[in-house]
């Protein structure tokens, strides 16, 4: 199986998404499977997982409702307010359908202390009993609160965004040592996914992303790994192309056929208990 864990859906009219305004340029624009299906097929993608890209449970829903009408979408990945005393409520409501197979706050645009709170934490132990999966949007100023976030909730079964969107060539050895810290907890997973900048005509470099690859993959092992495209964040700066191209030649050539394997979806149907697996 090969799936994108990592892209979005949307349309602005919608009006939910705050940061989506037409100063954002390209992304300003309706983003729909039309468009991503034929690269899915073109770099033999049979499935891929949207992820929220708005913080209410109103667009989590219009993902779901996405994925009733497109069977490349293997699970949504969706929004719940984790300071609601509704959040146990509302959980057990949307995992009745059968794609809603994550969940993710947007912690990026939250204080630094927020993944610490009293509230948070609790609902953090809920999806710990529940084995439910998150994504965790970090930043490298994260860092830090995520690692304090397990120390108390160990068992999480929790996926790092977009390598913790590290800054290149700034601060690389605090990055990394908090990548190495959160590599310790056995159910953390890390996306190779989002490396390249999201503003127009800033230039980048394969060569620029290797030594953070290299990290990832030294600390999460091939089974701990997957990739994702972040489409369509990612043509502010390049095409789909040229994100998959990209991570596939800094993947190592001692890797046997299975390893490549996980990276390419199995290690995200796995993570996400994908149905489609067991099909």
């Amino acid at each position: 199986m090969r799936v994108d864990s990592h892209q979005h859906y949307w349309e602005p009219v919608r009006g939910d998404y705050g940061w989506l305004r037409p100063d954002k340029g390209i992304l300003y624009e309706n983003y729909l499977p039309a468009r991503l299906e034929p690269l899915l097929r073109q770099y033999r993608m049979e499935y891929s997982i949207a992820v929220q890209a708005a913080p209410t449970v109103e667009e989590t829903r219009y993902l779901l409702a996405l994925s009733d009408m497109y069977p490349t979408i293997a699970g949504v990945v969706g929004w719940l307010d984790f300071e609601s005393p509704s959040f146990g409520e509302q959980l057990t409501e949307l995992r009745r359908h059968p794609r809603f197979i994550g969940v993710r706050p947007m912690i990026q645009d939250l204080p630094a202390d927020w993944l610490l709170r009293e509230q948070v934490v609790g609902h953090m132990r809920l999806l710990e009993k529940e084995r439910f999966p998150i994504d965790l949007q970090l930043r490298p100023h994260l860092l830090e609160s995520a690692v304090k976030l397990l120390e108390q909730v160990p068992g999480l079964h929790a996926v790092i965004d977009h390598i913790a969107k590290p800054v290149y060539g700034v601060s690389f050895q605090a990055w990394k040592d908090g990548v190495m810290r959160l590599a310790d907890y056995p159910n953390m997973m890390c996306k190779l996914s989002g490396m390249v900048p999201e503003a127009e005509a800033v230039p980048w470099t394969v060569e620029a992303w290797k030594p953070y690859v290299e990290t990832v993959l030294d600390a999460f092992g091939p089974e701990r790994v997957m990739y994702g495209s972040d489409w369509p964040v990612c043509l502010l700066s390049a095409n789909y192309g040229q994100v998959y191209e990209s991570l596939a030649a800094l993947l190592p050539e001692s890797w046997n056929e299975a390893e490549r394997a996980g990276v390419w979806g199995g290690n995200a149907a796995r993570f996400y208990r994908l149905r489609i697996a067991a099909e």
